[in-house]
């Protein structure tokens, strides 16, 4: 690894995805991506009794199918990645309880997809392991209870709320194998201008997002064209417009590629106006990411993608004593290998 500029790092020795995967709720599989996800759940409970439990259980789930699909065991594993949204991230703790692998607790909010994996990508590149699980997940009903108000209480909530995703999604990362290559990774700055909605989180996380991308352009020397889709992690209808428009006045011209954002992409926002501005959670970005956008690549259709995940680094105690909002992004860039 080289660090490269001020904020990224280039992978030198090529960690490879060689195996992913995404589990969703019944929403996401009314989306449209469902065909991409790898197991679509019809309820929200999981069979469970509580809903922590049922964010668990899509998780574990998820780990445990990532691990089949790269054709691997979990003794083979040398570390495990990983965070959510819940207080002491206690889904990916929990989870790594079961997995019995060696365990690395992150927090970045909904950022902590593209975390991991970028950790992840670093730790099998130095050579400090030769296969490491990356993941997230997120619950609709858990992070309402936690952050807002639980659905069942049926708070009204403003056109720019967005709808949390239940899904998880990791992946392996190994020195070895076949898969999409983790290039480079750009680890994005604390920006905070002053939003104190928590029903606004586009809005909130929309500078983070443009303050990384413009960092990654700038520390690698590339052109957006160089990629052939650049996607921010849950921004939605409203954040991702201002993203849009933060980028434009510093100059880099995102006409150049195809932008978009996994909030946008994994609702049908007319036929499913329940999930108003779109989707989020950590949830959001990993199960795009792991299922639609790796499964585009698999097809031929993608070669080169840079995932920019967006994170809001709020609690329910400092909304509650009238904190701003502080948020993040970090950029992590895949590519097929025969695309270089």
């Amino acid at each position: 690894m080289k660090r490269v500029g001020k904020q990224s790092w280039e992978f030198e020795n090529k960690p490879k995805i060689i195996g992913a995967s995404s589990v969703v709720g019944p929403e996401e599989g009314e989306g449209p991506l469902k065909d991409y996800f790898d197991y679509v759940y019809d309820n929200l409970e999981l069979g469970e009794k509580t809903w922590e439990k049922a964010e668990r259980r899509l998780f574990e789930q998820a780990a445990q199918m990532a691990i089949a699909n790269a054709g691997i065991s979990k003794s083979d594993l040398q570390f495990f990645v990983g965070g959510d949204l819940m207080n002491q991230i206690i889904s990916s703790s929990f989870s790594a309880r079961q997995l019995g692998v060696p365990y690395l607790g992150l927090f970045g909010a909904c950022s902590t997809s593209m975390e991991s994996l970028a950790l992840a990508a670093l730790i099998v590149d130095s050579g400090g392991g030769d296969k490491v699980l990356a993941g997230t997940s997120s619950h609709n009903c858990t992070v309402e209870k936690q952050f807002r108000f639980p659905t069942e209480y049926g708070s009204q909530k403003p056109p720019t709320a967005q709808n949390t995703v239940t899904g998880s999604g990791c992946a392996v990362v190994s020195s070895t194998g076949k898969g999409p290559t983790v290039t480079r990774a750009t680890i994005g700055r604390v920006m905070d201008l002053g939003i104190r909605d928590p029903f606004n989180m586009g809005a909130a996380m929309a500078p983070a997002a443009a303050d990384t991308i413009i960092a990654h352009f700038r520390d690698t020397g590339l052109e957006p064209g160089y990629y052939d889709l650049v996607v921010t992690g849950d921004l939605a209808s409203v954040g991702h417009p201002i993203a849009k428009d933060l980028l434009k006045k510093e100059g880099i011209k995102m006409e150049q590629t195809v932008f978009n954002d996994c909030g946008l992409m994994i609702y049908d926002l007319k036929k499913q106006s329940y999930v108003f501005a779109g989707g989020s959670g950590c949830g959001c970005s990993a199960v795009v990411t792991y299922g639609h956008i790796l499964k585009r690549m698999e097809q031929g259709e993608l070669n080169k993608v840079l995932v920019v995940a967006t994170g809001a680094l709020l609690s329910p105690l400092s909304y509650q004593q009238g904190e701003t909002i502080p948020c993040i992004a970090h950029a992590v860039a895949i590519e097929k290998e025969e695309a270089k």
